[in-house]
This record gives C-alpha cells, sequence and structure tokens, in this order.
C-alpha cells in the first residue's frame, strides 16, 4: 500500500534517505531542497532548480546536482565540479569507498531539446575526475550492486537500464512502459526503477528479468530510493512511501572534497 507523505507543484525527485531516518529531496521545477522528518517537512535549500540527485557528505551537509555539482551545509553553498559543454548534472550515486559518480547532461529537456550523447564521471576521494561511462544518452538514475561491481545507469532517452562493467557496458533491461528515471538496488541484487511517464515503479532480477511492478496513479514517477525494506518514491507531486519485502542496498556517503 502507498502512504502519502508529502504533496506539492513541481516535479519532486532525487530521494535520499539520511542517518537519522529524514528523507531529503528535491523539487525540480518548483526549486528547492526539502527534508521529511517526524510528518514535518521543512526547507534545507532553497530556490534550486533542476536537481536530479543528492547525496549526503561524511563531513556533513549534502552534494547536489543541478547547473553545477554543489555541495550545500547551511548557509554554505559552493560549486564542486562544472564541465565545458555540459548543460549540467542530473542523478548521482557513491560507491563503497565514497567516490561520487554523477550523469552529465549535456542537453536541455526543460527547453524540449534532444538528448545526445552523454557521460557518467566519476570523482574520487582525492578529487580526480574521470569518465565511468560514456556514449549514453541522457544519463539518469545511478547505482551499484551489492558486491560494487556493477554500476546500473538508466538511459532515459533509450528507455532501458545500462550494466557498466570493468569498463563495459552491455543493456541489463528495458522500460516495460515509460521511461527508466531513477534507481535503486536492493541486497539481493534486484534493481528497482522509477518508470517516468509510465506511471510505476519496475524491480528487475540480477539477471535483467522483470519480477515486480507498482503501479503509482500519480502521473510522472521520478526516482525511489530505500530506508530498510521501505521503499520511498517521488512523483510529479508526491513523496510516497511503501514496504516491499526487501531491504535496499545501503548507499554510501561522499568522501570528495569540498573545502
Amino acid at each position: 500500500m502507498l502512504r502519502q507523505l508529502y504533496s506539492t507543484d513541481g516535479l519532486l525527485e532525487a530521494p535520499l534517505v539520511e542517518s537519522d531516518g529524514s528523507v531529503v529531496f528535491s523539487n525540480v521545477t518548483g526549486g528547492g531542497i526539502f527534508r521529511h522528518r517526524g510528518g514535518e517537512t521543512d526547507i534545507v535549500v532553497d530556490r534550486r532548480r533542476g536537481v536530479g540527485g543528492l547525496a549526503s557528505h561524511a563531513e556533513g551537509g549534502l552534494v547536489m546536482t543541478g547547473r553545477d555539482l554543489a555541495f550545500a551545509d547551511g548557509d554554505r553553498q559552493h560549486t564542486l565540479l562544472s564541465i565545458d559543454g555540459a548543460t549540467g548534472f542530473n542523478d548521482l550515486t557513491v560507491a563503497a569507498d565514497g567516490s561520487v559518480y554523477v550523469g552529465v547532461l549535456r542537453h536541455r529537456p526543460q527547453q524540449g531539446e534532444s538528448a545526445v550523447p552523454s557521460e557518467v564521471v566519476r570523482i574520487d576521494p582525492g578529487g580526480i575526475v574521470t569518465v565511468a561511462a560514456s556514449d549514453i544518452r541522457w544519463p539518469n538514475g545511478l547505482g551499484f550492486a551489492p558486491d560494487e561491481q556493477t554500476l546500473y545507469v538508466c538511459e532515459y532517452a533509450e528507455r532501458r537500464v545500462l550494466a557498466v562493467q570493468q569498463g563495459r557496458t552491455r543493456v541489463f533491461a528495458t522500460a516495460p512502459t515509460g521511461e527508466c528515471d531513477g534507481l535503486a538496488v536492493d541486497v539481493e541484487g534486484g534493481v528497482w526503477v522509477a518508470l517516468g511517464s509510465g506511471s510505476a515503479v519496475a524491480r528487475f532480477t540480477p539477471d535483467g528479468t522483470l519480477d515486480t511492478m507498482i503501479d503509482v496513479p500519480d502521473g510522472f514517477v521520478s526516482s525511489v530510493a530505500f530506508d530498510g525494506e521501505v521503499l520511498y518514491i517521488t512523483t510529479a507531486s508526491r513523496l510516497l512511501s511503501t514496504s516491499v519485502g526487501v531491504r535496499g542496498h545501503a548507499v554510501a556517503m561522499a568522501r570528495i572534497p569540498v573545502h
């Protein structure tokens, strides 16, 4: 059963469960980053638009996407990474060593521009930036398999999930409906994917077989995140939760330089 936690106008995105159980999420079009805790929702970062990915940092604060990759901690906010020719950054995830993997945008989706080939980059704890995967049309949701050997990447414009392993990229799964937007992985290696305009969330088994569908009667379904066996879901206008009977694979805190 889906439980509604919060509702507003805009496009909610980038759910992140913090260590105290709070859920942080963004409003891509309406602007801002918010924290839901104990039935109350408060603003964390005011006005910032286009945030498609969030991560907790080991030193406190948040790593967030948008027109640049940035860090925010209270009133402190500054750029961590910008790339020539990029229009912004979309979703992100964090590897066990604290490296941040983030999708680069090279088109303007909010202005109706067609997707072009782009890449996922890695920022390691030393601050070194490398390309982790390339030739991806609109990289979106990211997540690691439990053994951390496979990186899953949603390729939104192609309606599919890619698996990147030892520098090689293959098609892992294709959306049964809609598009592949946000992504989360469970401890059994199942991959949960928000299906965009398909108004649902799909679970794929580790071999890419469609296993489960959760219908979300709310139009656009943008992203997912785990807290134990609870799956948080963001849609165009709502933050939802539901128990799915399997624990999520924990996402590490970022350890990239922020000073």
